[in-house]
């Protein structure tokens, strides 16, 4: 094989880990693929998360975490700017409601403070809380403001991220799962469901399965547990919160958090239940129930009759506990392994770390001259005066065919999803990148149409339009051809 069809770098994982250090490798003059085992990136965790970029003083100043998360979050400003993914700091809110708590709170206050968080603010006046956040309980004592946190639609900045590592070049590859890793005269051949890849350098960002991708090459020094996160999701403008919600945390949770999204609706969760089974995405009865009393603990006026969905992430939680990102003993092979909270905050840190590591390698990083940074802002029908949007339909009809209803979501912006680069291929990639299905029916009559576009734009037939890859096909046949062949065969066997 020639040089030229050997990659610089390899990226296993397309969840936010890895398609933000794509996105930072795609500004130099280097090879870059990245291979997902799923059919579409940000399938994993970063699908079902909560979206939170944390302001950085919760974890343990013994984590490297502690430190990534701090830089992570100041990192936000410009990667929002140049990706133009919805994001916004709104603050959250530690609140106390006994008085044993409050200690704690000016502990972390003044850590935080030291470790360079210097807008953190313990609150105790209640007049003052209330006018801040006028929905949270009244048994509050006091509260850790932290205004540099804020909100994102984590699925929407992933899309983002790989849209424009996309567009400067870096190759990404859906529905190929590893299933073999060689390692022989400092070349990976990563061997997948689909093909094989060679590379120079390998950078494991699997998530729950990094694990496995790690002993792959022989490296057995850190296990994986899923953690079960179950959600409660509000109808939009149900209730108007203006911060994000957190109970004083306990030792494995910062607790079940009651928080509004980039897109008006509010939600309460996570719990944690620590779980074997690394597909266990399922809701439970009493999982859902304390999610809810977690969350009339701080919101005691909750909607729960405006509850139009749940469901449940895993979080990769490493035995150690904290980040692990590893220049390994196998020359080239770095592992990112175990990002759990706050990995969304911290993902652009992680992505520094790691060009750092391939500096020490040897790996060139030399600017291109024609990179461009910034990915065009989606259109938006919302966003739209009623002036634009009548230019945009007499332009293109297919801004004045809306598909979904209860999000008002125009032909026009599917299109747009599905011929971005790394566009959408199923139903649920449709959802995730412009939310039709995110209402108040759930799809119920936004489905059919979206497949349609999908099978028309794809040249598909309806039968291979799946919810979200493999064996999730949503229509097996035509009614009617089916029931014409069980005539069939009932006359045959007569």
């Amino acid at each position: 094989m020639s040089s030229s069809n050997i990659y610089d770098i390899i990226i296993i994982g397309g969840g936010v880990t890895g398609c933000t250090i794509a996105r930072a490798l795609c500004k130099y003059d280097i090879k870059v693929c990245l291979l997902e085992k799923e059919a579409d990136i940000s399938s994993g965790t970063t699908k079902a998360n909560s979206g939170v970029v944390h302001a950085g003083y919760a974890a343990d100043r013994k984590y490297v975490k502690r430190d990534l998360c701090i830089r992570g979050n100041k990192l936000y400003t410009q990667a929002a700017k140049e990706l133009n993914f919805p994001f916004s700091r709104i603050g959250s809110f530690v609140c106390a409601v006994e008085p044993d708590q409050i200690k704690g709170l000016e502990e972390e206050r003044k850590k935080g403070i030291e470790d360079g968080i210097h807008d953190l603010e313990l609150i105790l006046d209640k007049e003052q809380i209330r006018e801040l956040e006028p929905n949270l309980t009244d048994e509050v004592l006091a509260v850790l403001h932290a205004p540099s946190a804020g909100i994102v639609s984590p699925y929407e900045m992933t899309f983002a991220l790989a849209e424009n590592a996309a567009m400067n070049g870096v190759k990404f590859f859906r529905n190929h799962e590893v299933i073999k890793i060689d390692h022989r005269d400092y070349t990976f051949t990563v061997t997948t469901s689909r093909g094989e890849f060679k590379g120079r350098n390998l950078i494991n960002c699997a998530g729950l399965y990094a694990g496995k991708i790690s002993k792959m090459l022989g490296l057995d020094y850190f296990d994986i547990m899923p953690r079960k996160g179950e959600y409660v999701l509000f109808d939009r403008n149900e209730i108007q919160l203006n911060k994000i919600l957190f109970p004083v945390p306990t030792k494995i949770s910062k607790g079940i958090l009651v928080c509004p999204t980039m897109h008006g609706n509010t939600f309460a969760g996570p719990n944690a239940q620590n779980i074997t089974d690394k597909e266990d995405t399922a809701t439970t009865t009493a999982g859902l129930k304390e999610v809810l009393e977690g969350g009339k603990n701080l919101i005691p006026n909750l909607p729960l009759r405006a509850s139009i969905r749940n469901f449940a992430g895993l979080r990769a939680v490493p035995d150690s506990y904290d980040f692990i990102i590893d220049n390994t003993d196998i020359y080239g092979f770095i592992n990112v392994a175990g990002i759990l909270s706050p990995g969304l905050t911290s993902c652009y840190a992680i992505a520094e770390k790691v060009l750092d590591f391939l500096e020490l390698l040897g790996v060139q990083l030399k600017e291109k001259e024609n990179y461009n940074p910034i990915r065009p802002k989606p259109q938006r029908l919302a966003d739209m005066s009623k002036e634009e949007l009548d230019k945009k339909i007499k332009e293109n009809p297919a801004w004045g065919r809306i598909i979904c209803r209860c999000e008002t979501i125009p032909e026009a912006e599917i299109l747009n999803a599905i011929h971005a680069p790394v566009g959408a291929t199923t139903v649920d990639g449709v959802k995730f990148r412009c939310r039709p299905g995110m209402g108040r029916c759930q799809g119920g009559f936004c489905r059919p149409r979206v497949m349609e576009i999908l099978a028309r734009e794809l040249h598909l037939p309806y039968q291979a339009i799946t919810k979200k890859g493999e064996d999730t096909n949503l229509l097996v046949a035509k009614t009617k051809d089916v029931r014409l062949k069980e005539i069939k065969e009932s006359v045959a066997n007569k």
